[in-house]
């Protein structure tokens, strides 16, 4: 009988991903996406899981409106906190393992290096804090969670969501013919949804557990980012270098929040695809969703 895996965000750019490749890899997959299964209703989670009764939980939702989040933080403490105290407490009652997911926002970006798991997390925001309250209850209540934090995450099922991603951004603002103005001294490591699901399986696969980094690999200002979402798509609009002065949001961010890999690829993972490959591929296969959606 083929392992079971439940996925709690599974209709999320990552999600959808790690739904495809765990089916790939022979699991029986189930899912729940936010309109199914509120994850903050602590008795719902735990029928979800009793029922299924898998070897292996992924938390693959989160709320992530960083800015909101600042006025706003309780939405992001329910689902982002308290949400997966109560996935770990559903763990905890069948004994499957967790895959929770964290962020590169747990840190303040101040070191100017890619951050590895051994580095102190200072959250410079409400979501940050929220996020990292999120490991600590995962830790709080299951010996041996796997948690991985990662960076700006996009995949083609970006397009099925509300909130979308960065390449998607950039490609509506393109049509718009207006100049673009993207911030070039904030770094981060820009991660592909389905590199991310695969490294993930992998890892479950060795049976590992920890905190783990993965991140697109390369640290790269979203200014350089921008430049290569254009150039992949052979596309020469008015890009503009803009700085954190120039352009405020409600939400103070890490200027350096890139995360080092290395402990992931001692562990025996392949390293991550050089962020001009993964764009690449996006836009071929963002050209096979939004042909199946149109069909």
């Amino acid at each position: 009988m083929p392992r079971k895996v439940l996925i709690f965000g599974n209709a999320g750019q990552l999600g959808v991903e790690l739904v495809r490749e765990f089916t790939n890899r022979g699991y029986r997959v189930a899912g729940y996406d936010r309109a199914e299964v509120d994850i903050t209703e602590g008795s719902r989670v735990e029928d979800c899981v009793a029922q299924f009764d898998p070897a292996v939980v992924i938390n693959a939702a989160a709320y992530n409106q960083v800015d909101v989040a600042e006025k706003e933080p309780a939405p992001a403490f329910a689902v982002n906190a308290l949400a997966v105290q109560n996935i770990a407490v559903a763990c905890r009652q069948v004994g499957a393992r967790l895959v929770h997911y964290s962020t590169d926002y747990v840190f303040d970006g101040t070191l100017g290096r890619p951050y590895t798991e051994e580095d102190t997390p200072r959250p410079l925001n409400a979501y940050g804090v929220s996020k990292l309250a999120g490991e600590f209850f995962a830790r709080a209540y299951l010996e041996h969670p796997l948690l991985i934090r990662t960076s700006g995450v996009f995949g083609p099922g970006g397009l099925a969501t509300a909130r979308g991603n960065f390449v998607e951004v950039m490609l509506r603002i393109v049509t718009t013919g207006q100049p673009i103005r993207v911030v070039e001294d904030h770094f981060a490591s820009p991660t592909y949804a389905p590199a991310l699901a695969s490294r993930t399986a992998d890892l479950v696969e060795k049976d590992l557990s920890g905190l783990f980094h993965i991140g697109g690999g390369m640290a790269t200002s979203w200014f350089e980012y921008a430049k290569v979402i254009f150039q992949a798509a052979g596309l020469t609009p008015r890009l503009h270098a803009t700085n954190e002065r120039e352009y405020r949001t409600a939400a103070r961010r890490p200027k350096y929040s890139a995360l080092s890999n290395a402990k992931m690829e001692a562990a025996g993972i392949a390293p991550m695809p050089p962020l001009s490959e993964a764009v690449e591929d996006y836009l071929n296969r963002r050209e096979g969703w939004i042909t199946k959606s149109r069909t």
